[in-house]
């Protein structure tokens, strides 16, 4: 009789563990458009080739990590934005598959976009990151810092950087998944994306900051985002 018990529990715990990898398989199969990403139609400009060394370690760049406000009028390089971009949300491992940052269950739910003012050989305008293809689609012609910066309660600094990253999240792509535990896995996601670009501007001798004050409806307004996006982060980046 104990046996028998013994037997039934174990094959319960199967059972219950085949449920729970059915379930996230399904969830996977049965709505693929979730977890599309954002593409759009217009210009794209295919980024440098981002580089994999610098003559900075990662100790010296996390020690010199600092929120810096106030830039340069110097230009960045298409390779500075190209590094940046690819520290955010860029394509590390093999097949297209791995990021920069670490996404709970591969969902990827960050987009990720820049409005551009002082870039050498790149109109002003506002862009949008195609991790898989390194490059970027101009959505906006035009110089939208200072729109942002208004949408960002008049923060200067966002007006005064020579290119401002936008993280956007579609909470859809990890909330599928996790239910609304996947929110918190988004907010930490954008962390991760975010401290990457800091260390970056550090290996760059770029100044940038993090800023979470906005308002949320004239950033999308901005960007010129979907109505599925949220926006979590601008972060103005320039010379210092």
């Amino acid at each position: 009789m104990r046996m028998i018990k013994r037997y039934l529990f174990v094959l319960y715990g199967i059972i219950v563990i085949i449920a729970i990898v059915g379930s996230l398989f399904l969830s996977y199969t049965w709505s693929p458009e979730v977890f599309k990403p954002v593409i759009y139609k217009g210009i794209e400009i295919k980024l440098p080739e981002p580089r994999y060394d610098s003559g900075i370690s990662i100790e010296e760049a996390i020690l010199k990590r600092r929120s810096k406000r106030e830039y340069s009028q110097e230009a960045l390089s298409m390779e500075d934005v190209s590094q940046l971009l690819w520290a955010a949300q860029g394509i590390t491992g093999p097949r297209g598959f791995g990021r920069a940052a670490p996404s709970a269950g591969g969902t990827y739910p960050l987009e990720i976009y820049v409005v551009t003012g002082r870039v050498e050989g790149l109109e002003a305008g506002v862009y949008h990151y195609n991790p898989k293809e390194h490059s970027i689609t101009r959505i906006r012609t035009g110089d939208f810092r200072e729109e942002l910066q208004e949408a960002g309660l008049n923060q200067k600094w966002i007006g005064n950087a020579a290119i401002d990253l936008v993280f956007t999240a579609v909470y859809e792509r990890t909330t599928h998944v996790y239910g609304d535990r996947g929110i918190r896995y988004v907010h930490l996601e954008a962390g991760h994306a975010a401290q990457n670009v800091y260390l970056q501007a550090v290996s760059l001798n770029l100044g940038a900051v993090v800023v979470g004050a906005f308002d949320d409806k004239k950033v999308i307004e901005t960007i010129n985002a979907t109505g599925d996006e949220t926006p979590l982060y601008i972060i103005p980046i320039g010379k210092i």
